[in-house]
């Protein structure tokens, strides 16, 4: 009986021990794709504020050219202030809106900016508005590889067996970065 006991002894010592590693494999697999999701969105953050700092150097370009055009102006850094305050512990929905109207801002200071031929020739205005054009190829991919990030794992706290280990140790889901309603409608071009 003693060696019966012993063999069934060792099979649940094996057993627990399979299952406590496969709870800690599924625990760290949950961190690291928090921590992926929480490193993309920080990338998001280099982006928005690299376009924070664009904003206002190109503001003052066209001012110098369109000083009537204050109501655009004062309107882009208006979404500008607001968009910067919205990046203050915002989450991605809140934060959406406020990038949305910031995009809105920019696309009426850029129809401005037609109106006016000689701005569109300074050599300063054309490469500041290319640097904004390619930040925001840049918060674009950033917002696509968040979204990505999230759905793995979302993906990982809702599906077994990892949703139990998530259950138990506080992971839950995350919000995806959605765009704003502005955003989401067709693009005019307007000549």
């Amino acid at each position: 009986m003693t060696t019966v006991t012993a063999v069934v002894g060792g099979i649940v010592c094996a057993l627990l021990i399979v299952v406590v590693a496969l709870l800690v494999a599924a625990y760290n697999r949950l961190v690291r794709l928090r921590n992926q999701a929480d490193a993309s969105w920080a990338q998001i953050d280099v982006q928005l504020k690299r376009r924070y700092d664009l904003i206002p150097n190109l503001v003052e370009t066209v001012r110098g050219y369109a000083a009537h055009e204050r109501g655009t102006l004062d309107a882009v850094v208006a979404a500008r202030g607001n968009a910067m305050t919205a990046a203050q512990g915002a989450g991605p929905a809140s934060r959406a809106v406020a990038e949305g109207e910031l995009t809105s801002a920019l696309g009426r200071l850029f129809a401005v900016a037609e109106a006016y031929p000689q701005l569109k020739a300074n050599e300063n205005f054309a490469a500041l508005q290319g640097e904004l054009s390619n930040t925001e190829d840049k918060i674009a991919y950033a917002r696509q590889f968040f979204n990505s990030a999230v759905q793995s794992y979302n993906n990982a706290v809702q599906t077994v067996p990892t949703n139990i280990v998530a259950g138990l140790t506080g992971f839950r889901a995350r919000e995806f970065y959605q765009a704003s309603g502005d955003e989401r409608g067709p693009v005019r071009v307007q000549f």
